[in-house]
């Protein structure tokens, strides 16, 4: 067991805010805190950051909506009163702009209108204390895996030289980044999904347009054929 002392000296030393790390710098999920019982917050903070996940933490409202308008998190930790706000009005912040985004409530507030208002408003969970912070900690680990495992599988192609992620349509040549058009993507998937096969001209432009959807002029067919050939 460890002493109580040792773990408030422990979580003493942690700031109010902690900066979460860049998703794209980091291969880490990112879990904002808002919570105004300074001690809670901190412990939160000090174990899910043992977990692995970045962490920001904010106090009050403002501090959560500021945070919130500059970066996309994965998960949120919502408390419900807070001293300039409520936490149903935050969560109609982050669901029109992050709709991905997991949102639990922690609250002490019980009351039935509470929770499905909670619900309704887009929350997956709705908390109240007292709660146990290691059941908390799996169920968080939960939700991440179920999330991963029905993630749709990448649609890339890597030959050790040429690179192309078509999903998030980025491209590189011996580690070198490339710049494609959408169009220029389109037509390397159709390749590598064709191999072996002649496609004429008047094929390409079939395909490409069930894929778009309109028609595809000749002019930026050549014009895309030429860059990718280069």
């Amino acid at each position: 067991m460890i002493n109580i002392f040792v773990l408030v000296t422990i979580l003493g030393h942690l700031p109010v805010i902690l900066s979460a790390k860049s998703k794209g710098s980091e291969n880490m999920e990112q879990i904002l805190i808002v919570e105004d019982d300074s001690f809670l917050n901190k412990m939160l903070a000090y174990n899910l950051t043992a977990d692995g996940y970045g962490v920001t933490s904010a106090l009050n409202a403002r501090t959560a909506a500021d945070a919130i308008r500059q970066r996309e998190f994965d998960l949120v930790l919502l408390d419900i009163n807070l001293p300039d706000g409520n936490g149903f009005e935050l969560c109609k912040l982050i669901k029109p702009q992050h709709s991905d985004t997991i949102v639990i409530f922690l609250t002490a507030n019980d009351h039935e209108s509470d929770h499905i208002r909670g619900y309704e408003g887009g929350a997956v969970d709705y908390i109240t204390s007292p709660f146990v912070i290691g059941a908390l900690q799996r169920k968080i680990k939960a939700m991440f895996a179920m999330l991963e495992h029905h993630k749709p599988a990448k649609d890339i192609y890597d030959d050790g030289r040429l690179f192309l992620d078509f999903s998030e349509q980025t491209a590189s040549l011996n580690g070198k980044p490339l710049t494609l058009s959408p169009m220029e993507y389109k037509m390397l998937n159709l390749f590598r999904k064709n191999p072996r096969q002649v496609l004429t001209r008047g094929q390409l432009l079939e395909k490409l347009w069930e894929i778009f959807e309109r028609s595809v002029d000749e002019h930026t067919l050549t014009t895309s054929i030429r860059r990718i050939l280069r």
